[in-house]
């Protein structure tokens, strides 16, 4: 089987806003001064703990853990309320559209909770889309190998129909430590350089694009690296 494993903040859905957000909220509940919202989006895809020790490296680790709890609070209120958007970026139906009917099943790897993956996924009516769901909080998050191993398992793929799609290093380096190839997206929160030094097989720089270089590193001819 074939498998197209996306990220989902940056790549399916643009959720910078209500990350940077609940951040915010985050820091202030422990009586601190936000981190500036580029910073928070450097982050993005990382587990939340780590996200937290990330941006703020001299705290204790309890406090990293309290923030971070406070965060899931901000983040699940915020949602509830609607008071932050979260929109699917341009074509990306289109996109898996197309890549179903090329054959491909569909899998989500993300840094996000599981608990917030189904969210976000429900809120798009996505859920059924996806034939596996992998998440930090229940497996080791990115760059760690673990969460695509586990998704090839569940999909019944092999690491030649296995294709890694996302918007940050942390993706690349998931993928290129798995041995899998890697699609990187140019709309999400790294930047196309990065994506390119950190191991990108492709660039895409819309969604129109995405599934034909997905289709190509499924190919017998795909990346050498990975022999």
């Amino acid at each position: 089987m074939k498998l197209a494993l996306f990220d989902c903040d940056g790549t399916l859905v643009d959720s910078q806003y209500a990350i940077v957000a609940a951040m915010t909220a985050g820091f202030a509940a422990a009586n601190l001064p936000p981190p500036p919202a580029e910073a928070v989006r450097r982050v993005v895809g990382l587990p939340l703990v780590g996200a937290v020790a990330t941006l703020a490296p001299l705290l204790e680790p309890a406090l990293h853990v309290e923030i971070a709890e406070a965060y899931k609070a901000a983040f699940h209120e915020n949602r509830l309320l609607a008071r932050v958007p979260e929109p699917l970026f341009p074509g990306v139906v289109e996109a898996l559209d197309a890549l179903e009917a090329a054959g491909c099943l569909l899998g989500v790897a993300t840094g996000k909770s599981r608990r917030g993956l189904l969210a976000t996924l429900d809120h798009h009516g996505l859920r059924g889309r996806f034939v596996t769901l992998q998440t930090s909080d229940l497996l080791p998050g990115k760059p760690h190998p673990d969460m695509v191993h586990h998704a090839m398992a569940e999909a019944g793929a092999e690491r030649e129909e296995t294709v890694v799609i996302g918007d940050t290093t942390f993706d690349m380096l998931m993928a290129r430590n798995a041995r899998v190839p890697v699609v990187g997206v140019s709309w999400g929160y790294h930047e196309v350089e990065e994506l390119t030094a950190a191991g990108a097989d492709r660039i895409v720089t819309d969604c129109a694009a995405l599934p034909a270089a997905v289709l190509a590193l499924m190919a017998p001819s795909g990346p050498a690296a990975l022999n």
